[in-house]
């Protein structure tokens, strides 16, 4: 199975870096002084896929705090739970350079094809994907993964070809290379990853090794 698109639009490098990867990091409710710590803990375990939720406060300011924070590395930054066309183009703006919505929403990825932005969408059903798809969505995110398990991925992906899968929700080190061996490019993780009791106690050392485990996992289970 084919992953990555064919076109040479400007969404695609990011859809390549966390491809390689294998992992996005949902940071939810990560306050503003953790969260550059917190992402450069992540990228340095290789966790390349940053994803900062837009229903924080400030969050395009973290996405714009990051995408400067993290210049010099490979890392890329985006912006999830995006409701709506104007707050899709108001992370576009902070510099989000992906953009992940929970629900289909046809109008958030018609608004990141515009601004030449990687577009993530919601879905969970054959209609939710079908409809993402003719929207030009570049990524199915299978949302939440939890409740259908990993088997639903290859369920999804048997008749709609070469499409790229992130599960996310509910995705932990365990099942990891279930979703990879069911079809996923790459998964979406958030609090198994992105530990609170770590973030409160400012032990980062112990964030990036958790990243390194997840993005550890991943590759074996492609070398399998």
């Amino acid at each position: 199975m084919s992953f990555l698109p064919t076109s040479d639009r400007v969404g695609d490098k990011p859809l390549a870096t966390i491809v390689d990867s294998g992992v996005v990091a949902v940071l939810r409710g990560v306050d503003r002084e953790s969260v550059a710590p917190v992402a450069k803990a992540l990228v340095a375990g290789g966790v390349l896929g940053i994803e900062i939720t837009a229903d924080d406060p400030g969050a395009a300011e973290k996405v714009s705090r990051l995408r400067a924070e993290l210049a010099e590395t490979d890392a890329v930054i985006g912006a999830g739970t995006v409701l709506d066309a104007a707050t899709a183009s108001a992370v576009v703006d902070a510099g989000a350079s992906f953009v992940v919505t929970p629900h289909t929403a046809p109008e958030v990825v018609r608004t990141c094809n515009r601004r030449d932005v990687l577009s993530m969408c919601g879905v969970l059903t054959p209609t939710e994907a079908v409809t993402a798809i003719e929207a030009g969505a570049d990524v199915l995110k299978v949302f939440p993964a939890s409740s259908v398990g990993p088997g639903h991925l290859s369920a999804l992906a048997g008749p709609l070809g070469d499409v790229n899968l992130i599960p996310t929700g509910g995705v932990t080190l365990q099942n990891t290379a279930a979703y990879i061996d069911a079809g996923a490019c790459a998964i979406g993780v958030g609090g198994d990853l992105v530990d609170g009791d770590a973030i409160e106690s400012g032990d980062f050392d112990m964030l990036e090794r958790r990243a390194e485990k997840f993005v550890d996992e991943v590759a074996d289970a492609r070398g399998k």
